[in-house]
């Protein structure tokens, strides 16, 4: 548990620590036991409380009485005091979402990459289609904290843009933090998808199931999402969880990489269909993602040869996810995505059981798998979460005291 600080420099910190257990406790929580898991005097506890008040943050429930003695008052989260805007750039389609401060989605919209990618336009429309949505929503601006954008890597971190993500060529080096700030006026932050994916899964965590959890990414590519200590990784430069290349069918395809049976290639989307349609069709994402879906629903229905396709779906997913926590030892993996949205009831079933009958795993506690609790587009609805954590989430930077 996180304990606060009576020094007067750090309210800031304070302030964050005691926001972030009122909206980790659904039912609210009183002041006396705020001050017994923070540590806070009661009458830093006091000031606090009332300041989040006064700002909107927090609100006063109605008072409980429970035995002799005063009633206990909770103070419970206002979700609706700020919000925060998140964007997915992906090659089938761009979602957007608006999220509060719960990360509840509260207005989202999709749309088609453009056709024939003009770097020039690409910009623009991702600023009007934002401000579309908030200006639909009848949000108005100060309540919005920002715009989280989620993508494919690797990414520059420090200048806020995408390198060369193989997947959406017209993004390249793109000034895609500075110039989608200027558009709208509003802070903007940039990260890789599945970074964001985990940031997202850590905010609605409210039972802290996943301090230690890796998150599977299933979209057009695959990666991985990591939290330590409920902290998510990014690795040195912003880039960590590329896990494309872990061999998992030595005999499988051939990869870009050289390799055979990588696990982004025995995973991707385009084989999957082809497998089922027994060709090797050049289709367009949005054609392959729809397809599956179809696909999904005839396994499910007794379709021997989609059966087949998900099987072996599962047996290279599993393969993979043993490696994943072999090597991190995390005994909790959640999974989510576009393309996993499509396909889990007919893959997870027979993932469970390769998972249970590995003989590979050498942790002692073995996997428990979930899906994910992001109701909308994994990596937009994360990528609006990273605005909330960086504005909500109590760390230890924040103790640091700078002169004044």
């Amino acid at each position: 548990m996180r304990r606060g600080s009576n020094l007067p420099a750090v309210g800031t910190y304070n302030q964050t620590l005691v926001l972030d257990l009122i909206r980790r406790s659904p039912a609210g929580v009183s002041r006396i036991e705020l001050a017994e898991r923070t540590g806070l005097s009661a009458q830093t506890l006091s000031n606090v409380a009332r300041k989040l008040v006064d700002e909107g943050m927090i609100v006063e429930g109605a008072p409980i009485i429970a035995g002799k003695g005063k009633p206990r008052t909770p103070l419970q989260l206002n979700p609706q005091a700020r919000y925060a805007l998140g964007i997915h750039l992906d090659p089938a389609v761009d979602t957007f979402v608006l999220a509060d401060m719960n990360g509840a989605v509260v207005d989202h919209a999709e749309h088609a990459p453009r056709s024939a990618p003009d770097a020039a336009r690409l910009l623009p429309d991702l600023a009007e289609r934002a401000n579309a949505l908030l200006d639909r929503a009848g949000i108005h601006r100060d309540r919005v904290l920002g715009i989280g954008v989620a993508a494919p890597g690797p990414i520059d971190l420090d200048r806020g843009m995408l390198l060369q993500p193989p997947l959406l060529p017209a993004w390249h080096h793109v000034p895609l933090r500075d110039e989608l700030r200027r558009a709208t006026g509003l802070p903007v932050m940039v990260e890789k998808d599945v970074v964001a994916a985990m940031v997202g899964e850590l905010w609605v965590d409210t039972e802290q199931r996943l301090t230690e959890a890796i998150f599977f990414y299933f979209g057009a590519g695959v990666g991985v999402g990591l939290a330590t200590d409920a902290t998510p990784v990014r690795g040195r430069t912003g880039n960590a969880g590329d896990v494309a290349h872990i061999v998992v069918e030595p005999e499988g395809p051939l990869c870009q990489c050289g390799q055979r049976g990588c696990l982004g290639v025995a995973l991707a989307p385009e084989r999957l269909v082809a497998d089922a349609a027994g060709d090797s069709a050049d289709r367009p994402p949005s054609e392959s993602r729809a397809m599956l879906g179809r696909l999904a629903q005839a396994a499910t229905e007794g379709d021997a040869v989609a059966a087949r396709v998900f099987e072996r779906t599962a047996t290279a997913l599993a393969r993979g996810l043993v490696v994943l926590n072999n090597l991190l030892d995390a005994d909790v993996v959640v999974i989510g995505g576009p393309i996993w949205n499509r396909i889990a009831p007919a893959v997870e079933p027979a993932l469970r059981e390769a998972l249970a009958r590995s003989h590979e795993i050498t942790t002692t506690r073995g996997i428990s798998l979930y899906g994910t609790r992001l109701s909308t587009d994994v990596a937009a609805l994360g990528a609006a979460c990273l605005v909330l954590d960086g504005a909500f989430t109590a760390r230890p930077a924040g103790l640091m005291i700078t002169p004044s």
